[in-house]
């Protein structure tokens, strides 16, 4: 009879009780994908209803990025318009241009004489030959301020219109941007809803995969009672159905980023024609590769968090009679 000592668990090394814990953990990872494969149209209406869930929020987020975007380009193309007393001479007004170009506040200046004006409205207008016919040029001359990108927000815009109308040369400025503030209000309204409803919706995915599980865990209860008896231990039982959420949230996930593609894919086009009417050439913007990571990990832990909850509830009320 041999002496040699059994090589059982307690007296692996370590680098192999490592390897043996991964080892064990890919094959309930590929066994409860094999679950899911011999069950494929409960699983992909599970797998469905899970990326409808998903690509809400997704695309919710979508559109705040796009018309924060959208946002962004408005604020940097936005523009003061100072309108410079009659009288004014020409070097009067290249001083106070220089003035300006010196200000921190702002980016660039442009200069429209008054003959560059009437040309510019008489071609915009329609009314050319009928202004042909005025004696004097009615138009004043403007000089155009651009803010600098910390003062293109409203609030920076309006600081910078009051400061430049104390110059003596400027009759009154002009800022239109009440629509940008109306548009910001929107855009963080979006951010809040999109909140709210992603919110109710992983509320809604844990239930959900939770249910699933649960009727998992009944469809085997009699195999569940034979593995306790055998003496199994809670953690190896529950491996299989913790990995089955997280494929359930995995394929959701990739699934959710589909939808958003397609649904990007369709809208492209409207939205181009919408921001060409507005002189804006942006495209859509859709999930870029780590928004799809974080998509995909968060979609996977709210599958395992489902099927955590579910297992520990169910698994414990199962007991070998």
């Amino acid at each position: 009879m041999s002496n040699k000592p059994q090589l059982t668990r307690s007296k692996l090394p370590i680098s192999g009780r490592i390897v043996m814990f991964f080892i064990r953990h890919i094959q309930h990872a590929m066994a409860s994908m094999g679950e899911l494969w011999r069950n494929p149209i409960s699983s992909l209406m599970t797998m469905a209803v899970l990326g409808v869930s998903l690509s809400l929020p997704a695309a919710l987020q979508v559109l705040v990025k796009n018309a924060e975007t959208i946002t962004q380009s408005w604020n940097s193309a936005a523009e003061i318009s100072l309108f410079i007393d009659e009288g004014r001479s020409e070097r009067t007004i290249k001083s106070l241009i220089t003035r300006i170009k010196v200000y921190p506040e702002v980016s660039e200046v442009n200069y429209i004489n008054r003959d560059q004006a009437l040309e510019e409205f008489q071609r915009l207008s329609g009314f050319g030959e009928a202004l042909s016919y005025l004696d004097t040029n009615p138009l004043p001359a403007v000089v155009t301020v651009t803010p600098s990108l910390k003062y293109s927000s409203p609030v920076g815009a309006r600081e910078l219109l009051k400061k430049l109308e104390l110059e003596p040369e400027v009759s009154f400025g002009r800022l239109d941007i009440e629509w940008l503030e109306r548009l910001q209000a929107v855009v963080r309204l979006l951010e809040r809803t999109v909140l709210a409803i992603a919110a109710l919706l992983v509320l809604a995915v844990v239930l959900v995969i939770g249910n699933t599980i649960r009727l998992a865990i009944m469809n085997r209860r009699t195999e569940i009672e034979v593995m306790k008896l055998v003496g199994a231990t809670e953690a190896f039982i529950q491996r299989p159905f913790l990995y089955t959420g997280i494929w359930y949230g995995i394929i959701g996930g990739v699934l959710a980023w589909i939808i958003i593609n397609l649904l990007v894919w369709y809208l492209d086009s409207a939205l181009a024609e919408l921001l060409g009417l507005y002189g804006s050439q942006l495209e859509m913007q859709s999930l870029t590769l780590i928004e799809l990571a974080q998509l995909v990990g968060l979609a996977s832990f709210l599958g395992w968090l489902g099927s955590y909850l579910s297992v520990r509830q169910h698994l414990r009320a199962i007991e070998p009679s």
